[in-house]
């Protein structure tokens, strides 16, 4: 038995944020002192590294469980279920709910329940959790349903990523404007046929790794130093990742029994053009060969990073054709994969 997934839903907010709007931010070194380069040699740098031209921010009256909430509806819409018959809400974020102008973390009750009661889920046996993974946690909680469901504990997951992360980052940090909002769901069922999920592979690296993505004081010295902001060892993450993810993803096709050649897309977490771009190169040398065109679809130039929701979101648009020069077609054999906080890896192959 496998497990695939039946329906996908995205949720994109409507504010866009160009790389222009940051002209007149103060960015600051971490020891508070100006930097050299005036701010549009920054943003060109910056354009030119991650590949981000814009990126999205949530509507101010809205949360994390906001969004989450309209993919999930999406997803079952797609799937054509009845909500009652969900056996699991997995609901993978990283900083909870944070309203507009405020930067505490809000998770309780968990994200997972409020989506449940949004969604008027009556149905006492369909458990609702969060699940803290980082970046890879939305493949994580595909993992953990296929478990669910392979061991009999359940026979449909709602999955979801959702994140607010331009409200937990520091202004005064360059690395502000890597940073976006969005949601992404799936619901997960069992296969009866050769499609889904085929092997998988998750680690957590933890010994120098662990403080790599952290929470820090502002840049700006004039600030409370006991208000903290999402912060990254960028280079450290950046060498951790081109190391171990082409690894991983071996590792997980390799277990799969599908040939290099059959791989027609590669679905990453959109974290950095420039970084996902060596990643898979890396994992095609690894068997020898070239990178093949057009077999990375992307939306992190137009959606920023958000965290937890750009793979399934990748997903979303990909199936319902909203990436230029992009499809996917049954039988097709997608590799998904991330890398984030913890320092955590996982990836997946997925018969489409």
């Amino acid at each position: 038995m496998k497990i695939k997934i039946t329906g996908s839903g995205s949720y994109i907010p409507e504010n866009k944020i160009h790389n222009t709007d940051f002209s007149e931010h103060t960015f600051l070194n971490e020891d508070g002192s100006p930097f050299k380069y005036p701010n549009n040699v920054i943003i060109h740098k910056f354009k030119g590294i991650t590949g981000i031209e814009k990126r999205r921010y949530a509507e101010d009256e809205y949360t994390s469980s906001d969004l989450a909430f309209f993919a999930a509806q999406k997803a079952i819409t797609t799937a054509n279920i009845d909500a009652e018959t969900i056996d699991y809400i997995i609901f993978a974020h990283n900083f909870g709910d944070v309203k507009h102008g405020t930067v505490q973390s809000d998770m309780l009750p968990s994200l997972a329940t409020r989506v449940k009661n949004k969604l008027q889920i009556k149905n006492p046996k369909c458990v609702a959790y969060d699940l803290l993974f980082g970046c890879p946690g939305w493949i994580e909680g595909v993992l953990q349903a296929n478990a669910f469901i392979k061991s009999g504990m359940a026979k449909r997951c709602l999955v979801i990523g959702s994140e607010t992360l331009s409200r937990v980052v520091d202004d005064h940090d360059r690395d502000s404007m890597i940073y976006s909002d969005g949601a992404g769901a799936t619901i997960i069922e069992a296969s009866d046929d050769e499609t889904g999920l085929l092997s998988y592979e998750s680690a957590t690296y933890a010994i120098d790794e662990a403080n790599y993505l952290f929470f820090g004081k502002s840049y700006n010295t004039d600030l409370d130093p006991d208000t903290r902001y999402i912060k990254m060892h960028g280079r450290k993450i950046y060498e951790f990742a081109l190391t171990n993810v082409p690894l991983a993803m071996k590792s997980c096709l390799d277990k799969s029994g599908v040939a290099i050649e059959d791989v027609k897309k590669i679905l990453i977490h959109q974290a950095n053009e420039k970084m996902d771009e060596a990643i898979v190169d890396r994992f095609y040398k690894l068997y020898d060969k070239n990178t093949p065109v057009n077999i990375m679809p992307m939306c992190i130039h137009e959606l920023g990073n958000s965290s937890v929701a750009t793979v399934p979101t990748l997903f979303d648009l990909l199936v319902n054709g909203q990436i230029q020069d992009h499809e996917i077609n049954k039988g097709d054999v997608v590799i998904f994969a991330s890398v984030g906080a913890g320092m955590n890896i996982n990836a997946f192959v997925y018969r489409y």
